[in-house]
């Protein structure tokens, strides 16, 4: 996106074009790619495009990143180890990522047998989460966490894991507990009655994990963006204020290169969080009672 000389500066359309999906990746000032719009699929009676749209080419990306990583870290480890010798840099630190990520997010809140099924889920969501984080921070980039339809698949995924993996794990009888709960110390009538009436309680319960899980991501990727480039646009606004729109754009250069770095640490503690509020929530439904 270009401003033309005299042209009249518009934050909201400059937020909102690097933030908003598109069939295209913008280069400025070096061009831009583009591509057509396929024609629609007709699937019974919905209409489905499969497009892929400039998020999907940065999951993409982030997903031949994480593949690459863990390819990478694990060759490496085995020559390291081949030679007996303790692992050190990237292999390292990548072991060290990992086995945090298994041991205390996965196994300490799902459990020490069940865990260990439910690891690999888990890492994966968490390095995925967070390449497509820190895609978004990267010049000519884009986080695809940043749009909701993004996170709300993962967030479903979520959803689909601990249902199925509970009643898997408790058996229908088990299952139908989690959404008619018995009362402890209220049996007969009255304990049917409150196990009836508890149950709409319950299944908004299961609704809103998803819910938080999708909002929460997307919510925070999306407002660090906005507040970067929102500061950006008051260098523009100001640019015509002579030697005070230098001591405005170094101010605004600091605000935006701390906000930047706070950035960072979000893309990781999104990730983060992201990864353990799935491993509560499974580990909450495997030992459901």
């Amino acid at each position: 996106m270009r401003l033309l000389q005299g042209e009249e500066v518009n934050i909201g359309e400059i937020v909102l074009h690097h933030t908003a999906d598109a069939y295209s990746i913008d280069f400025a000032p070096f061009g831009h790619i583009a591509w057509h719009k396929w024609p629609d699929t007709h699937i019974g009676g919905m209409v489905v495009n499969l497009t892929p749209t400039k998020h999907v080419v940065f999951m993409a990306i982030a997903a031949l990143l994480v593949f690459l990583t863990m390819k990478l870290a694990g060759r490496s480890l085995a020559r390291q180890r081949a030679g007996e010798n303790a692992p050190k840099g990237f292999a390292a630190a990548m072991e060290g990522l990992v086995l945090f990520v298994r041991n205390d997010i996965a196994i300490a809140n799902i459990g020490p047998h069940d865990g260990k099924k439910f690891a690999p889920l888990i890492m994966t969501l968490f390095f995925f989460i967070l390449y497509m984080n820190l895609l978004g921070m990267i010049p000519f980039g884009a986080s695809p966490t940043g749009n909701l339809a993004v996170t709300a698949t993962l967030a479903i995924l979520v959803f689909l894991t601990i249902e199925v993996g509970g009643f898997i794990k408790l058996g229908p009888k088990g299952y139908m507990r989690t959404i008619f709960p018995k009362v402890p110390g209220l049996g007969g009538a009255g304990g049917t009655v409150m196990s009836i009436a508890m149950a709409p309680i319950e299944i908004i319960g299961k609704l809103v994990k998803p819910f938080a899980l999708a909002v929460r991501l997307f919510g925070n990727m999306t407002a660090g963006h906005f507040v970067i480039l929102s500061l950006f646009g008051i260098v523009f606004l100001f640019g015509t204020l002579g030697v005070w729109s230098y001591a405005i754009a170094g101010v605004t250069v600091l605000l935006v290169v701390g906000i930047m770095l706070l950035e960072l640490f979000v893309a990781f503690l999104q990730a983060y969080v992201f990864a353990l509020l799935s491993a509560v929530f499974i580990g909450l439904m495997q030992h459901e009672h």
